[in-house]
């Protein structure tokens, strides 16, 4: 079963709710996404650059660090009270109307 993303947010909280510590600031989230993109980066850089991976590096994926980017965007949401369907429905809102005509569509046949 797949799951909204209203019931990643609240499986989220409930994870991070049990901690006394708690969501953290927004500037160390930013700092933490900062960190997780790097980290994506890397492994894209390996998987698709001219560098491969040391084989003493740790066998990270493409996957997970996008699973630890959509973890931290969902604690940085709910530390602020966002709704993220709410923001993605109004960022395609933004894509269908504003850059509708931006890009060359591919033809229907």
């Amino acid at each position: 079963m797949e799951k909204t993303l209203l019931e990643m947010q609240k499986e989220v909280d409930d994870y991070i709710s049990q901690f006394k510590e708690g969501y953290f600031s927004p500037l160390t989230m930013l700092a933490r996404m900062t960190e997780e993109v790097g980290e994506l980066a890397r492994e894209v850089k390996h998987e698709y650059g001219e560098k491969p991976k040391k084989a003493t590096e740790a066998d990270n994926s493409i996957e997970l660090e996008l699973g630890d980017i959509l973890f931290i965007t969902i604690c940085f949401a709910n530390s602020l009270g966002i709704d993220l369907t709410e923001a993605h429905d109004k960022v395609m809102h933004k894509f269908n109307t504003r850059d509708k005509d931006r890009w060359t569509k591919k033809d229907t046949d």
